[in-house]
């Protein structure tokens, strides 16, 4: 029972031994796991490390064994990493070739064998198309022991893309270096280059040439300047602007290239940093073709001044630049209307305020079509109607610089003379085809133009012939079907022929089967072709042959009446000088004293014989004037005094019928003519003035000469006569529409005055108005 306590007392300590002992055990394995879980965490976060790292480490043992991360194989385009190296070439395009494989094998070995770094570059397969970067080295023991090589791989194909492309930026900058050292040096124009103390570093051959040196060192060396110093400034003074302005300068001067002087374009470019380039270029050939072109400018536009067609000119800003005069007629333009730069739509609006443009609902929208004219590509025309009856053809012409020329002319003439053509054509249509003749026009080459309708009924032949207008061949082979001599139709031949060819005038006439009968004319027409005229002269044939049985009786009766009127100038007098002697003789009381009435009587008898002898020679003179068989008996006779002796002779009847008669002239005119025929002519006249002059009336007789005529005029204030009564009182007796008698008309005074007058050669011309009397004119040579 003693020992129990110390009992207790040991067990107690054992098991407090025991509990501290599995604490401590306790906390011990705790802390491992603590440990063990962060050396999991590490190396979990080094292995991420490593598969994010921008390498990827290959280990390859003695063996040929390898190990490496999964993404080495994405890299070079296998699905996984295999387990030896010789195994990266996976084949069909995969992983790595045979070559590149050999060569990593090698360097492997030989820094396992030698522990010698390397380093290699590759390309992997299409298939991944990455460019990836080896550096090889001997593996620390504490990796892995037994001589393994450690590679790191680098994927450097960014790197080498950029790389690779500034490589070819660089060779092409070279190749572009190049050319551009050859461009220049082969360059026309002379060039050059500045250094930034504005002296000559470099110039091209065209330099050296243009300042006489003998090579481009020597310009270099010597500082040859091209361009001369120009208002004080000298070339590396301007260079030297340009530099501080940073500013290309360019100027137009004369220099002497190659021994002439010539104009050039000088330009100083500055380069930034670097220095100052320059160029001049020749432009003396586009100076001198800039002065022609200006001379022929004003040329052409004087030119067009005296055209007669309006010519204006718009530049790209749609701004007259010229106008002529004939244009500022058309649209009634005012004279500054080219210094003042009008627009085009100003100019419409001035042309539409003086009515030169068409009328138009809607000016504004109008306008503006018109504007698109500048941008179209082909010309365009048009046609204006004004309000005044004028036209004008509008003709717009867009030019390559954007501008316009306008072309106005005023066609009013044209169209109203290709409205006459137009009826003149038709008129001369209407016309062939209604006259009388056949026409039809041949061409020089001999077809058929042109014909009316009578032409292939002339002929007898069917219209529908002439319709494909024939040659002169077909048709006159068809004619010759209808004539009544086939072998004629040569005459017509040699007419056409005649008329077109030979440019003359030729006829014939020919007879067709049916008994008709044509005359047939060629003439030249003044446009080379040639017509033939056809006419129908049957009927005038035929009345041709009568007609000259007629003449045969007519000249047997001339020639009956030619005796008749020699022998009736004695048959009719005799009796008449018989009866008026006789009864002269009772008169006079020889057969013994009358009675008064029987006195009357044969006074009767006495004035009716003077009467009817007076008739009878009216009648003989008047047959035998239109006979030609009137005997003349001319001398030369003062006129006055023989007017004077006819006017006594009626001077009773004058008195009688209370009449005033003014006879005056110049006494000594004479005049060579019949004295009796003579007083015939102007007895009638003056007689027929007597009669139709009332009571109180006045008549006139004047002697006048004109040039080498003499004229006797005989006027009154009677009654005069119309024309119509004026126009029968001239013919008198004429023969009656039959042939057969006599036709008597008014009387025979006016006509056998005329017949008198005109058988001594002078004329004699009567005008009359009714109520204002009349005035008969005698014209003697």
């Amino acid at each position: 029972m003693d020992s129990s306590p110390a009992l207790l007392a040991v067990i107690g300590l054992l098991l407090a031994l025991w509990t501290a002992g599995a604490v401590w055990v306790m906390l011990r394995a705790s802390g491992r796991e603590q440990r063990s879980i962060a050396s999991r965490k590490t190396a979990q976060r080094l292995s991420r490390l490593i598969e994010e790292g921008p390498a990827i480490p290959l280990l390859v043992r003695a063996d040929g064994r390898i190990e490496a991360p999964d993404r080495l194989a994405r890299w070079i385009g296998l699905e996984k990493v295999p387990e030896y190296l010789s195994e990266l070439a996976g084949g069909e395009g995969r992983g790595l070739t045979e070559a590149q494989i050999d060569t990593l094998t090698r360097n492997v070995r030989r820094t396992q064998k030698t522990a010698k770094p390397f380093r290699m570059a590759i390309n992997v397969s299409p298939a991944s198309g990455k460019s990836l970067a080896l550096q090889g080295s001997l593996a620390d023991p504490a990796v892995s022991p037994g001589g393994s090589a450690l590679v790191w791989v680098f994927d450097f194909s960014d790197s080498q893309a950029e790389l690779t492309q500034l490589r070819e930026e660089a060779a092409r900058a070279r190749e572009d270096f190049g050319a551009l050292v050859g461009l220049i040096e082969a360059a026309p124009m002379p060039m050059w280059f500045r250094g930034a103390d504005m002296q000559l570093r470099l110039v091209n051959q065209a330099y050296v040439a243009a300042v006489g040196a003998e090579s481009a060192d020597q310009v270099v060396a010597d500082q040859v300047e091209l361009v001369e110093t120009v208002n004080g400034r000298t070339a590396a003074e301007v260079a030297q602007q340009a530099a501080d302005r940073r500013q290309p300068i360019e100027r137009i001067l004369s220099a002497t290239i190659e021994r002439a002087r010539r104009t050039i374009r000088v330009t100083d470019l500055p380069l930034m940093g670097e220095g100052i380039a320059g160029y001049a270029v020749d432009i003396e050939e586009m100076e001198e073709q800039a002065r022609e072109f200006r001379a022929f400018r004003e040329a052409q536009r004087s030119m067009l001044d005296q055209l007669s067609i309006g010519v204006a000119q718009f530049d790209a800003g749609h701004r007259m630049t010229f106008a002529n005069q004939p244009f500022h007629r058309v649209f009634s333009l005012p004279p500054g209307v080219v210094n003042e730069r009008t627009s085009f739509g100003q100019m419409l609006l001035i042309a539409r305020e003086n009515g030169r443009i068409p009328e138009v609902r809607d000016f504004p929208a109008w306008r503006n079509e018109l504007t698109e004219w500048f941008q179209r590509d082909e010309p365009h025309e048009e046609a204006w109607p004004l309000s005044d009856s004028t036209h004008l053809r509008i003709v717009a012409q867009p030019l390559p610089d954007g501008g316009l020329v306008m072309i106005a002319e005023d066609r009013t003439e044209q169209l109203a003379l290709s409205a006459t053509r137009d009826t003149l054509l038709r008129t001369r249509t209407a016309t062939f085809d209604n006259l009388f003749e056949a026409l039809a026009v041949f061409a020089p080459d001999g077809h058929l133009e042109l014909w009316n309708r009578g032409f292939p009924g002339a002929w007898g032949i069917d219209p529908e012939v002439l319709d494909g207008h024939p040659q002169a061949e077909d048709l006159l082979q068809a004619i010759s079907r209808n004539l009544s001599d086939p072998a004629s139709v040569s005459q017509l031949n040699q007419v056409i022929r005649a008329a077109t060819l030979d440019r003359k005038k030729s006829n014939g006439r020919i007879e067709l089967a049916d008994g008709r009968t044509l005359d047939f004319t060629g003439v030249p027409l003044p446009d080379g072709n040639g017509m033939l005229t056809v006419l129908d002269v049957t009927a005038s044939q035929q009345a041709e042959v009568a007609l000259r049985e007629r003449n045969r009786a007519l000249e047997e009766a001339d020639a009956v009446m030619t005796r008749f009127l020699a022998n009736m100038s004695y048959e009719f007098r005799t009796p008449l000088t018989s009866i008026g002697g006789f009864a002269e003789l009772l008169t006079s009381g020889i057969a013994g004293e009358l009675s008064p009435q029987a006195t009357e009587y044969a006074q009767a008898i006495s004035l009716s014989v003077g009467k009817l002898t007076e008739q009878v020679e009216n009648v003989l003179d008047l047959s035998q004037s239109e006979a030609g068989l009137m005997p003349l008996r001319k001398s030369t006779f003062t006129l006055l005094p023989f007017l004077t002796k006819i006017v006594r002779k009626e001077e009773q009847r004058i008195h009688d019928g209370e009449l005033t008669l003014d006879l005056k002239g110049d006494a000594e005119k004479s005049v060579t003519a019949d004295p009796h025929q003579l007083r015939r002519a102007i007895s009638q006249l003056l007689d027929n003035a007597i009669n139709g002059t009332p009571r109180g009336g006045r008549i006139a007789i004047d002697i006048g000469r004109k040039r080498d005529e003499t004229r006797i005029v005989i006027s009154d204030n009677g009654r005069g006569m119309s024309q119509h009564e004026l126009a029968r009182a001239l013919e008198g007796i004429r023969m009656s529409s039959d042939g057969k008698g006599i036709e008597r008309r008014h009387g025979l005074g006016i006509p056998l005055a005329r017949q008198l007058i005109e058988a001594h050669g002078g004329t004699l011309e009567i005008r009359s108005r009714k109520n204002s009397g009349t005035t008969a004119t005698i014209t003697l040579p």
